[in-house]
């Protein structure tokens, strides 16, 4: 498949996923960057390493900024601040230079997409257009 073709097929994947599937695709492009990330540190790469972190903190940026914290209330106040604090980790890890934060970053973030993982066997089917309403 030619990358043109990889490129088309993605951007269909995102035009026909549902609210909660483009989180789940954040939450997975944020987790593959901090491991790029990580091997590029233990292999002494320093401009992959800062452009793969740099990449993972743009995801979690997105992420917070896509919160409705009006709807979301007490569950989107908790997960701005955790999403800063793992952003606040990517620069850690950028500036040291060290693993330990990208370590940690990527157990929060796996940690959540899995949350988010078992919010999909909940969630009536999608209808394009609709907003993510989930069951309590």
């Amino acid at each position: 498949m030619s990358i043109q073709a990889y490129k088309t097929q993605q951007d269909w994947d995102v035009l026909g996923a549902s609210p909660l599937e483009l989180v789940r695709m954040l939450y997975r492009g944020a987790i593959q960057s901090i491991r790029l990330a990580r091997t590029s540190l233990a292999n002494g790469q320093i401009r992959e390493r800062s452009a793969a972190i740099t990449k993972a903190c743009a995801i979690v940026q997105e992420l917070t900024v896509s919160l409705d914290k009006d709807a979301g209330g007490e569950v989107a106040a908790n997960l701005a601040e955790l999403y800063i604090y793992i952003h606040r980790r990517l620069g850690d890890a950028n500036i040291e230079q060290t693993d330990a934060p990208l370590a940690e970053a990527e157990k929060l973030l796996s940690t959540l997409l899995d949350a988010w993982s078992q919010l999909e066997e909940q969630t009536p089917e999608y209808e394009p257009g609709e907003p993510l309403r989930l069951s309590a």
